[in-house]
């Protein structure tokens, strides 16, 4: 098994640093998030009418017999607070709210709530309304509905017990009656009669059951039959859901941020990118060359450049020399103006550079080399001087030598009155050749050949001047002459650069933050698959000031 397989399957660890840096990473997917739910915030606190929610309190009691006696044990817990609860919320009270509050008996139902605490004897009545007025009297509504209701119930119960105390009072009356009819009218009474002594303890059974009756009716008559007692009133004004509007802005702002982070989190996870320059070189499985950042204007770094070429020079200045082919996964990844400026930096050094593109991108490429061109004029390579030769003696005076030479003689004077010319500078014609005899003989001027117009040279190409050195600009399919970098089109849409790249070297350009680890590691496995492996990574992106 390959290490790199084994290096590329393994998960990068995501620790707190990396954390702050996914959502400050996807600023825009938090931006973007934060921005729906304020403007959710906002509609509802604009769109959706004010709501006014009253509330009142209510306290329910045991109704007792006599309320000024001390209660005995457990009579303060003797109240079911669910029953009571379920009575609260009953459709008698709803109904009776909803002819108070003109609303249908649906929007009172949800708009009236009744709280009770654990433990206690207290119910609170909660109305939400469109208004103040309607919330006000929506809770105290409620509340003095839930006391009727509840005050007709005990008295329906109490009627019913007292039906039957007057039911059992009045068949006891009537047996007294029977049994007073029964007593013998001449009776002794100091000595009376078995029958006449039964009879007489009947009747005083009677009376007492009689006073027993009549004494517990009272009580029952007598009761306090009030369920309770309204302890806090609802009035004006009262909070409505616009008094919270700033804190529920800062809840948005706070809520959006929360999801805005965990889509970025998400998108991250199913969208993962180069982040670091080890984590690009662990994935291709090759060693780092170098990081090239962006200036202000856009080009990359001379100094990065410079650096990118040191690493680079083996396979420029080796003796086998072969084409750098320079590789990306997409065409937004820098690699155009990779290749423009390290073409250039080359020139700069005095190298001639074949730069082979294809036709779409030769006139993003051009602009560039160009611009490098007007940033480093063409300057004229230093040469060794060509020594002055010696004027020979005067000819005139010895016609006889002139008449007798030897033909190597006579060669020799012909070079001497036409030397061999050495490069100088005039302004008006430019570069020229200038040769000199002696004094007295004038300056012959030879114009120099002029380099060739761009797209007319003999070997093909458009040739730019930078530096000490040159760039011509050829085919990608050009044949491979000298020192030859090569900027091969998008590699996972386009094969020619994978072709390319089995003749020469392979230099892949990954861009940090925008370079997808999925296609970068297709790209490696078909450049493997062809038996090309790279040589080396370069990883553009950073920012440089």
């Amino acid at each position: 098994m390959d290490v790199t397989d084994v290096a590329s399957a393994r998960q990068r660890p995501v620790g707190l640093a990396e954390l702050a840096r996914i959502p400050l990473r996807r600023w825009r997917t938090v931006l973007a998030s934060t921005g729906l739910v304020l403007l959710a915030v906002v509609g509802y606190l604009v769109l959706l009418p004010a709501t006014y929610t009253a509330t009142t309190a209510v306290v329910v009691r045991a109704v007792v017999t006599d309320p000024f006696s001390v209660p005995s044990g457990g009579a303060d817990r003797a109240v079911n607070m669910t029953a009571e609860s379920g009575i609260a919320t009953s459709n008698d009270v709803i109904d009776k709210v909803a002819a108070i509050t003109g609303r249908d008996t649906e929007d009172v139902a949800e708009a009236l709530e009744v709280e009770t605490p654990v433990g206690g004897q207290l119910m609170r009545f909660s109305y939400a309304g469109q208004s103040e007025g309607e919330a006000v009297d929506g809770a105290n509504g409620g509340a003095q509905a839930y006391l009727d209701l509840r005050r007709g119930i005990y008295e329906n119960q109490r009627a019913g017990v007292l039906k039957s105390y007057d039911d059992t009072i009045a068949l006891v009356t009537t047996q007294r009656a029977t049994t007073q009819k029964s007593l013998p009218a001449n009776q002794s009474s100091s000595n009376p009669s078995p029958r006449t002594s039964a009879l007489l303890d009947q009747l005083r059974a009677l009376n007492d059951q009689l006073a027993t009756l009549a004494e517990q009716r009272s009580k029952i008559a007598s009761a306090d039959l009030s369920p309770g007692s309204v302890t806090s009133a609802a009035r004006a004004p009262v909070p409505s859901s616009r008094d919270a509007a700033p804190l529920i802005l800062a809840a948005g702002l706070l809520g959006g941020l929360l999801l805005g982070g965990l889509v970025a989190f998400v998108r991250e996870s199913l969208d993962r990118r180069v982040r670091t320059a080890e984590e690009a070189s662990s994935l291709v499985g090759a060693p780092l060359l170098g990081t090239v950042g962006w200036e202000r204007a856009g080009r990359p770094a001379e100094s990065d450049l410079r650096y990118l070429v040191l690493a680079l020079g083996k396979w420029v200045d080796g003796p086998q020399r072969a084409p750098l082919v320079l590789l990306s996964t997409a065409a937004d990844e820098g690699r155009e103006q990779l290749t423009a400026g390290l073409a250039a930096v080359l020139a700069q050094a005095g190298h001639d550079v074949r730069l082979g593109t294809t036709p779409e991108s030769r006139d993003r490429i051009r602009p560039l080399l160009q611009d490098a061109q007007r940033r480093h004029p063409a300057v004229e390579p230093a040469r060794a001087p060509v020594p002055r030769p010696r004027p020979l003696p005067n000819t005139a005076a010895t016609p006889d030598r002139a008449t007798t030479a030897s033909p190597d003689e006579t060669m020799v004077i012909q070079a001497v009155r036409k030397p061999r010319p050495f490069p100088t500078q005039d302004a008006k014609n430019g570069a020229v050749y200038r040769s000199t005899t002696t004094e007295a003989d004038k300056t012959e001027v030879i114009p120099r050949a002029m380099p060739s117009a761009p797209g007319n040279s003999a070997s093909g190409g458009e040739q730019l001047r930078i530096g000490s050195g040159s760039v011509r600009l050829v085919e990608l399919d050009a044949p491979a002459v000298g020192l030859t970098v090569l900027d091969a089109p998008p590699a996972l849409h386009d094969e020619r650069g994978v072709r390319a790249a089995r003749e020469g070297r392979a230099v892949l350009v990954t861009a940090r933050d925008r370079t997808h680890t999925g296609r970068l590691g297709q790209l490696v496995e078909r450049l493997r698959a062809v038996g090309v492996e790279p040589v080396g990574l370069v990883v553009t992106g950073e920012k440089r000031d």
